[in-house]
Parts: C-alpha cells; sequence; structure tokens
C-alpha cells in the first residue's frame, strides 16, 4: 500500500532574504539566526543539529546531536570517539551539519572539516556535565552490541556507588570535535517554493557570498 503525502504542504511566509541585510562574517549571520529562534517563540533544543558522516561501508549516515559552541574557528559538539560517527570522522573528516528551525522556517547547512578539539577543552566541558551525565559517558560503549538494557542498568549503578564521593574522570575515549566550516549556507522560507538562499564559501582571506537558486 502506498502512502500519498501530497497534501503535506505549507507556504512559508514569515520572513524573507536579501544580500543587503546580510551579515559579511557567516559566524555572526549564523548567532543572529540562533538568538533569532528565541525571538520567534522558540522551539525545543535549539542547537539541535543534524550531522551526517560516511561510513567504512561508503553509506552515509545522519543523526541528531547537540551544538555545545560555536566561534570564528568553528561549531563544537561532544561524542564517544569509538563511536560510529566519531570513527567515521577521524577516517573521513568532511562532515556536514544541518539546522532546521521550523518557528523560523530557516534552514542552515554547513560543510566543513571535523578534528578533535585539546584534551584540556573537552576536560573542562565533561567537568560541566550533570554526574549522571558524565556516568553515562563512562557507562556506554556507544554503538557496540548489547544483550539488553539491563547491562547497562547494572553497570551504571556500579558507577554511581563507585563514584559517589569522587569525581567522576573523562574517559579518554569521549570528547569533542570542532568542524571548521568550509561552506555555510542560510535557507530562508518563501511562498511559492522560491526560497532565499545564499552561500557563504571561505576564500584565502574572506569569504565569497553568492544568491542561490531554490
Amino acid at each position: 500500500m502506498e502512502d500519498k503525502l501530497h497534501d503535506y504542504r505549507k507556504s512559508y511566509e514569515k520572513a524573507s532574504l536579501i544580500r543587503e541585510n546580510l551579515d559579511e562574517n557567516p559566524i555572526q549571520q549564523f548567532r543572529t539566526w540562533f538568538y533569532d529562534v528565541e525571538r520567534f517563540g522558540g522551539v525545543d533544543e535549539a542547537n539541535a543539529m543534524t550531522i551526517s558522516t560516511i561510513g567504512e561501508d561508503g553509506f552515509p549516515k545522519s543523526r541528531i546531536v547537540l551544538l555545545k559552541s560555536y566561534d570564528e574557528n568553528g561549531f563544537v559538539f561532544y561524542t564517544n570517539y569509538e563511536s560510529e560517527k566519531g570513527q567515521a570522522l577521524q577516517n573521513q573528516p568532511q562532515t556536514c551539519l544541518s539546522f532546521f528551525w521550523p518557528n523560523t522556517e530557516r534552514q542552515v547547512i554547513i560543510k566543513g572539516l571535523a578534528e578533535k578539539v585539546p584534551e584540556n577543552v573537552s576536560d573542562q566541558y565533561f567537568a560541566s556535565r550533570p554526574k549522571g551525565s558524565q556516568l553515562g559517558a563512562l557507562v556506554s560503549n556507544q554503538s557496540s552490541v548489547i544483550k539488553n538494557r539491563q547491562v547497562l542498568e547494572d553497570e551504571l549503578k556500579a558507577l554511581e556507588k563507585k563514584y559517589a564521593d569522587k569525581e567522576v574522570p573523562r574517559p579518554e575515549n569521549w570528547g569533542g570535535f570542532l568542524v571548521r566550516p568550509e561552506s555555510i549556507e542560510f535557507w530562508q522560507g518563501r511562498p511559492n517554493r522560491l526560497h532565499d538562499r545564499f552561500l557563504y564559501t571561505k576564500s584565502e582571506y574572506d569569504w565569497n557570498i553568492d544568491r542561490l537558486a531554490p
């Protein structure tokens, strides 16, 4: 049986995007749009982003992670380095991050190269996490096959007892990735599918900005 979704349509009419209103710096433009999400009523986890990687099997894979910081160098998130995504990024650092904010009818698509952040940066972030999240990082051998959930629950209980009165150390296989952008696209939904799209492409000293057809 075929499920036809022809009637799932929406007219995007909340805003427009013109060249004159763009910041010359895409990081500043991202910052403006990020805080616009809250100004326009907010969404759950505005820092949620899709990250796409290429695995050893040659297939792309996308999943949601949380952006934890960003600056002129790029965009930072944290994961288990031995997880599927962690291994994929170390083997093939080309990656894509994308944000979709439905309340502003906007997308941001970032292509870049991923690299591990310095250990002291991972240490500082890990120390800032709630203790339960710290223990979760120790418990989970992310992406590996496990027998059942009880394995995780039992390990968590053992670690809660072990670290009841002690600081939880950051696992050596857990830390941050910095994605250094090569291009950043800003997409604003418009009526009749004639969306506004602007692409920042990194040059030697600056960023080139081009309007793309929708």
